[in-house]
Order: C-alpha cells, then structure tokens, then sequence
C-alpha cells in the first residue's frame, strides 16, 4: 500500500475514533429521534430541501463510514419525512453510502489481498463474474452478514460498480421501506414507554417477520434461476435415486425403501463399493495374516519356541477372498431388492435434477443422492503411466509375495500395507513427502508408528519425493530426492501407490448440469448435503470430507432423510465427533481435535496423558506399546479430542466418542466401573491422570489439618504442611 493510501486510511481511522470518542455516535439512538423529531418535522415544513439534502448527506457519510446507527437513521427518516419522502432518501442515501464503502474498501485493501491470496480470489471473482448479482441480491434481502461486512466483502471482489449500486438499490430497497414505514409510525410517540402502543408493535413485528419471507423469495428465485432450463416432470418414476452401491449408498437406499419411498439404487461394478471388495474388509483380513506371522516368529516372548512361518500369498489371498464372499450377501442384489430397493446395475448419469439415464434407461426421480465413492490419487511420476503399479484397488490379485516392495505414501493405507507386507516376508521400503507417516497426528504418535514400523525392517524415507521409475538390467528402479536434494536409486518388484483418494465423479454429467466441485474434483454439498441444486445430494468420500465407511454411513442417514422430508424438518450433519483409526500395529484411533488441530485453530486446552505401559492387561498381553492423549479445556473436564495408540485402540475410542457426543466429562468416565483386567481400563486410568492434575490442593492442605485436629494432634498451617500434602497426594 502507497504512503498516501496510508495516510487517507489514517484519516478515515481518526475519523471514526473520533466520532466514538466524542459521543457524537450517540446522536444515532432511538431516544435522540423520539426528542428532536417534532423540532426536525417543523424545521422540513419550514426548509424542506435544505434538510432534505443534510439528512440525505449525513446518511451517506454515516454509511460510507460504516458507523453504527445506518437503521435508527431509516426509522427517523419516516418519523421526519413521512414514508415517501423517506424512502426516496434512506434508499439513495444507504446505496451511495454502501457504494463509497465499498470502493473505498477496494481502493485500501484489494491490491494487498490480491497479492497474499491470488489464488483464492480467483476463484471467489469467478464465482462473482458469474453469479455475482444474484449472490450479492440474496445477501442484501435476507443478510447473513452486518450490511458494512458484505460492503467491505464486495470491495475484495471485482464486482462492477454499477452492478453493486443498482443490484444493493433493489435488494435492500424492501427492507429499507419496512424500517421507513415504521418510522412513520414512531411520529406518533412521545417517550420510549408508548413504543408498546399495537401499532408500533404490528410494526417492528413485520421487521422481524420479513426476513423469513425474504428468505423464501430468495429461495424460489435461486431456484428458479437454477432450474429453469430443465423440464421438470409432473409424474416422477422414483421418490430417490441413489447413485452409487458403496456403504453410504447402500444405508441411503435402504432408509429410503425403509420409510416407504420408491428407490432405485444403481451401481456400475461391485455391490459393497469400495469397503467391501477392495478396502476395509480384506485389507483387515490381509492385516489378521499378517499378524498371525508376526506373532509366530516372535513366540519367544509369550514362552514358546520361536517358529518359521511358511508364507503363500496365493492361499493368504484366497481367505481374503472367501471372507469378501462371506460378508457379501449382505451388501447382494437379491437383499435389497428383497427390502424393497429397486437394484440397478448400470452406469448412471445425470441428464437434468430430475432424470437419470442407466445406459440406454431414463429414470425420472424427484430427489437424487450421489455416493460414488473415491479411487486412488496417482501422483506425477516419469515413467509410471507406462508401469503395472499397484493401488488398493489392485493389490488383491497379487498370487506371489514380492520380495522387494516400495510403498508411496505414508498415510493410513500405505502405513498399513507396509507393515502387513514386511510382517509378510517381503523387503519393504516406504516414501513419504512430508516429514512424518500419518501426517495428520501429532508428533508422539506419528514416531510410534515409525519407530514401531522401522524396528520391524521397514526402511522408511521421509521428505522424500519419487521422481521417476526405470527399467535397466532387467531390474526396476525407482529414483527419489528428498528435501536436502539427495537422490537414491531403489531397486524393487513391485511398486504400491498409496498417495491418497480422489473424489469420482467422471462420466456424471455434473459438468453440464453445473454442479459446483472443490479444486480436488470433491462436490460441494451445504451442511444439510445438498449440492448446488437442492433436490441432489451427495455423502461419503465423494464429498471428499471424511473418507472412512462410518463416515459415509452417517453422511446417508442425514442425506436420505433430510430428501425426502426437507419440506418438514432439515438435519444439518454433525462431524464433530467423527471416531477413525488407522489398523497399524499398534492402532492409532482419534475424535476430535488433536493438538495440531487446537493450535490452527486458536483453541485453548488442557493436555493429559498415560501410558499403556503401565496398563496390567497390555503387559500381560505383551502389548505395552502406546499412549493415550486428551485434550480438556482448560480447568475442566470436558473433552475436546482423544488420540490413542494401542492395540485395539479403534474400540477404545468408542467410549470417548459417547462421551462427547453425550457431554459426559473425563470425571464420570473416572467414576464408572472398567472391568479387571482390560485395555478399557486405560480410560479410566488417564481420567485418574486428570484428576491427580486438577486436584484441589487447597482443600487437600485443610482436610489434613481437620484429620490432625480429629486426632487431637497439633498441626500448623505452615506452607511447608501445605506442599507436603499436595506432593503426596495422589487420586488412584
């Protein structure tokens, strides 16, 4: 910013303090207008264009300077001008001030934005270049946003001036002929008690009444905007169509046919989605192999000799396989069709709201819900385009075990099949970008699970970056760089990439139909999961939020319910008490924020910890490895997030997750009886922990002195007594 823009920002600063300071902002109050409003209707009788233009004046300066008082100014141009009169002048008056606001907002601040977020103001001017009007249309008759913030807003964007005033000029010229017309009726009144009089009342009621009707006009004018290049049916085939036959289609599909609606449920390739066929269940299937090796070749430490398991890939994933189609009639065509759900198998597109073609089929539907799920993110690697690499996809058709694999990616997937296929005989070498695996724990436990995963034999390179694979003497070679710009040839067989998931959403029609998606290719769903246009949904990783199988499950209650009954009561979603795990050995499960979380976010707390080690069934089981961590806020009990390394740590988090989803603090979880001996008794121990942190020392330091007295022996409030009793307290 120029110095002559600083000194003008100077100027409008002192300008503002000064006004505040001087009290001259108490001038805007109701009492000041019910005072001087017989003296100001005389002096518009006697001069009506000179009170006229300073009135009309002192709003637009009051506005442009964005002092409070823009509303008591509207009433009294009623009660001193009458409702014509008044309306023409607070409406011209609060545009052009909201215009100067708005300008001189741009003018201070849009090139210093622009410069520290260019890429995401590209994407707001977008958006307003596109929609612009109507947006700023909606915000005017029902604000979100204090008028003066959606001023300074604007000034941010590249919205046309003459836009911005015409656009402000009729979208807040209905509310602005509400306050004037009850300023009319102020005219009436002499003191503050006569503001209860009907009239007044009926008044200042249809102030409040009137953004709920804004609010509908506003709907119906998005929707009309949105839809009306659609032919909307008068008959519907379906009440829902669910797009997608993953674990969030499948609740979605069956709440709806459970609550009496005609639901389709389509899906192009595998009934189960994803969690089925090629992730949650085998990948824990595999991970069970893998452990059953793991403890034979370490059967030393529970008093038996050590033994050689033999390994066969090829059997190992023949189990996968049987225990898929074990679950598998579960998620089958012939269950839901037997529970009332229409099974379609097909690929689907979106050819208006309304209607889905299913190949050559079009199935009219008045609401729609996407759950097409997530597939592997392939990073820019040379080389690899042209290379059978393997993904969580892939990875099941594997018959030989590798004997040298690299993973990419250090995340839950890639810290996963890294430990199971080390545990499963082969040399595994892990890459990871970032600085630490599970870069989205703290510290403590991203370092359980590396050092866990490096004594083990994984060789792990972090801030390492894979640049290309080659071919050379029959062998293939992966070439890496890390931060410091070393280079390392890997030779291996087998390449996994477990880099992260994308949303899927290709071949959807979403594109034409311009339905709004996330720079990742996420949908953009509201908190109620409804997209751009209101009657399409969209739940589960598609939306790229939370991608775990629960997550979508939860996600399709909400979707399913809030289509079909939107019209009587709205759910807006709750991901604030969202459990996962990641199924390492040990597990790391967490809810709620972590301390990476609260720092980001400006979140004070409280940190408390114990240690599995001390945990008599992990010693008994051998399983001392692990920690649990809760963040409090600060001085009580109310838990803010968990995280748990252990071993069966994704069940543990099940009581933390009640917890905070109930209100129920670390107190009551101290207070409530664990069985002997278990690992959910480590609950109960950190709740102990917590309470040995937050003891009332001063009441401990008096009940001393009281148990000395009942003994009829001497004792001296001395500080000396006082720490003696708080170091040797102790509340296990």
């Amino acid at each position: 910013m120029t110095l002559y823009r600083w000194i003008a920002l100077a100027a409008v600063i002192s300008l503002i303090v000064f006004v505040n300071l001087s009290g001259m902002d108490s001038i805007l109050s109701l009492e000041t207008v019910l005072e001087e409003k017989d003296r100001l209707r005389e002096s518009f009788e006697k001069n009506p264009v000179w009170l006229g233009v300073g009135f009309f004046l002192s709003y637009i300066v009051v506005t442009a300077l964005s002092i409070p008082g823009a509303a008591i100014l509207t009433l009294a141009s009623g009660a001193i001008f009458g409702f014509g009169w008044g309306l023409l002048i607070a409406s011209f008056a609060s545009t052009i001030g909201a215009t100067l606001a708005m300008l001189a907002f741009r003018w201070f601040f849009r090139n210093l934005v622009e410069k520290r977020f260019e890429a995401q103001l590209a994407t707001i001017n977008s958006g307003i270049a596109k929609d612009g009007s109507l947006y700023l249309f909606s915000l005017r008759m029902v604000p979100i946003f204090p008028f003066f913030l959606i001023n300074a807003l604007m000034g941010l964007t590249k919205i046309g001036v003459g836009s911005f005033f015409w656009v402000s000029q009729v979208g807040m010229l209905a509310g602005t002929a509400l306050y004037v017309n009850a300023g009319t009726q102020l005219a009436s009144i002499e003191t503050i008690s006569e503001i209860f009089s009907a009239e007044i009342i009926i008044s200042f009621a249809i102030l409040g009444i009137f953004p709920l009707v804004a609010k509908t006009i506003i709907e119906r004018v998005n929707s009309h905007h949105l839809y009306e290049r659609f032919t909307k049916p008068e008959k519907f085939d379906r009440d829902l169509v669910v797009i997608g036959a993953g674990s969030g289609g499948l609740v979605a599909a069956l709440i709806g046919a459970t609550l009496k609606a005609k639901v389709s449920l389509v899906e192009k390739e595998l009934m189960g989605g994803d969690c089925l066929n090629t992730g949650c269940v085998p990948s824990k299937a595999l991970i069970r192999s893998a452990r059953h090796v793991f403890e034979n070749t370490h059967a030393d430490s529970l008093g038996f000799k050590t033994s050689v398991v033999r390994v066969n890939l090829g059997r190992i994933m023949d189990r996968v396989a049987r225990i898929i189609q074990t679950i598998e009639p579960k998620d089958s065509v012939e269950r839901y069709q037997s529970l009332g759900v229409d099974v379609v198998l097909g690929e689907a597109r979106i050819i208006s709201p309304w209607h889905v073609q299913v190949d050559e089929k079009v199935i009219s539907t008045r609401k729609i819900i996407l759950a097409t799920g997530a597939t592997p993110l392939i990073p820019n690697i040379d080389g690899l385009e042209s290379f059978p690499f393997l993904t969580s996809e892939n990875i099941w058709s594997l018959r030989k075990r590798p004997d040298r694999l690299v993973v990419i990616g250090g995340g839950p997937i890639g810290v996963e099949l890294a430990q199971t296929f080390r545990r499963l005989g082969s040399e595994v070498t892990q890459i990871e970008a970032l600085d630490s695996l599970l870069p989205k724990e703290d510290e403590e436990f991203s370092n359980i699970v590396f050092d866990r995963l490096n004594s083990e034999g994984v060789e792990i390179f972090l801030g390492t970056r894979a640049r290309s694979i080659e071919t050379a003497r029959g062998q293939n070679i992966l070439l890496t760089i890390d931060k410091e710009g070393l280079k390392r040839e890997i030779i291996f067989d087998e390449l996994v990439i477990a880099a992260g998931r994308k949303p899927y959403t290709k071949g959807l029609g979403l594109d034409s139909l311009g339905v709004d998606l996330k720079a990742n290719g996420a949908i953009i769903v509201d908190k109620y999961l409804r997209t751009k246009f209101p009657n399409i949904f969209a739940i589960g990783d598609v939306t790229g939020s939370f991608q775990y199988t629960h997550a979508a499950s939860h996600m399709a209650w909400h979707a399913s319910v809030n289509s079909l009954f939107s019209f009587i009561k709205k759910f807006p979603v709750d991901y604030r008490f969202m459990p996962y795990a990641t199924f390492s050995h040990p597990e790391i499960s967490r809810v709620g924020l972590n301390e990476k979380d609260a720092i980001s976010l400006g979140i004070k707390y409280d940190v408390t910890t114990y240690n599995i080690s001390d945990l008599d069934r992990a010693i008994v089981d051998g399983e001392t490895l692990g920690l649990i961590k809760v963040l409090t806020r600060p001085r009580t009990d109310k838990i803010l997030g968990v995280t748990i390394a252990a071993d069966h740590a994704s069940n543990l988090i099940s009581e933390y997750t009640l917890a905070m989803k109930h209100g129920i603090g670390l107190k009551k979880i101290l207070g409530t009886i664990h069985v002997y001996p278990t690992m959910a008794e480590a609950n109960k121990f950190v709740a102990s922990e917590w309470a040995k942190n937050h003891k009332p020392k001063w009441a401990l330091w008096l009940l001393k002195g009281f148990h000395s007295w009942m003994r009829g022996d001497s004792f001296s409030f001395s500080s000396e007594n006082k720490k003696e009793v708080v170091e040797n307290s102790d509340f296990n």
